[in-house]
């Protein structure tokens, strides 16, 4: 791995931190902290990020654009510049408000989801959105080309797919050409199937932002049994095993950017500093088993 991938990666045609912040669990948690949240995304940019993800439907509750709202005050309320900051943003998913989750993947839809985001944010056009799932009673296509209508109308300057499968990634890729620059998936130690998408994206030169990369840590303290080398990995470098995932995560493809959540400072500050944690090729390799 270059240098230059340690330090970065590609977003399109802009360089990134390597890992980025998914600003949802700023808001959708208990007790929300408004204050605490605005702190959390200032230490993120003081990190050195310059990647954070968020969604229309991000909570609390089925509160529209609240997650948005939130994550555009604290970036204006930072005390230097933000030009860097790339959010990205997402449509077709609905909360009806009794804690469940549907998809809108109509055109139309995804049209006024993105207007009301741009609204929100206070930009003139969106640097990435992505369509947030796909929709089982609309054809895929359409999703996808209302997305080109977007890219094509100077709405949003590249676009992004989410909860994608390879078929799914390449008809998209027909349809956008050079507009498509992401896909994200989840993918964890825990959440392994989306690795075929990985590889697609670096075969096709597209970011693969990995969502939920902890997923499977939380069901016990730390890891627990079934994902040892990370615990034993973190105790033997004297770093969090959720530093560690994440470095293994970016070990893996030059195309992965994590993006994990955060609701604290320490949390974020943790998460960053992957991005200077080098596996060695035995960690990789015993992590690899680990996770299979």
């Amino acid at each position: 791995m270059s240098e230059e991938t340690k330090r970065t990666r590609r977003l399109g045609d802009v360089a990134v931190f390597p890992v980025g912040m998914g600003a949802m669990t700023l808001t959708q948690v208990p007790g929300y902290d408004e204050a605490r949240a605005i702190r959390t995304v200032h230490a993120a940019v003081d990190a050195g990020v310059t990647l954070f993800d968020t969604a229309d439907v991000y909570g609390p509750g089925a509160g529209y654009g609240v997650n948005e709202s939130m994550l555009a005050k604290a970036l204006a309320r930072y005390p230097g510049p933000t030009d860097h900051v790339i959010v990205s943003t997402k449509g077709g998913h609905l909360r009806p408000g009794d804690q469940t989750w549907d998809t809108d993947g109509r055109p139309e839809h995804l049209r006024r989801a993105c207007e009301d985001s741009l609204r929100r944010l206070g930009l003139d056009a969106l640097p990435l959105y992505l369509h947030h799932r796909p929709d089982p009673k609309v054809p895929y296509a359409d999703s996808v080309g209302a997305l080109r209508d977007l890219h094509e109308a100077g709405l949003i300057r590249c676009a992004g797919i989410s909860n994608a499968d390879p078929e799914q990634i390449r008809l998209a890729h027909g349809i956008l050409g050079d507009a498509l620059v992401a896909v994200e998936n989840a993918f964890s130690p825990g959440f392994r199937s989306s690795e075929p998408e990985m590889e697609l994206c670096e075969d096709l030169g597209l970011a693969f932002l990995a969502w939920g990369p902890f997923g499977g840590m939380r069901q016990a303290k730390g890891l627990g049994a079934r994902f040892g080398a990370f615990e034993a990995i973190a105790r033997e470098r004297g770093v969090s095993p959720h530093r560690v995932v994440l470095a293994w995560q970016l070990h893996k493809s030059p195309a992965v950017i994590p993006i994990p959540g955060a609701s604290r400072p320490e949390s974020v500050r943790d998460s960053t500093a992957a991005a200077g944690l080098t596996l060695t090729t035995e960690e990789f390799e015993r992590l690899e088993r680990d996770a299979e």
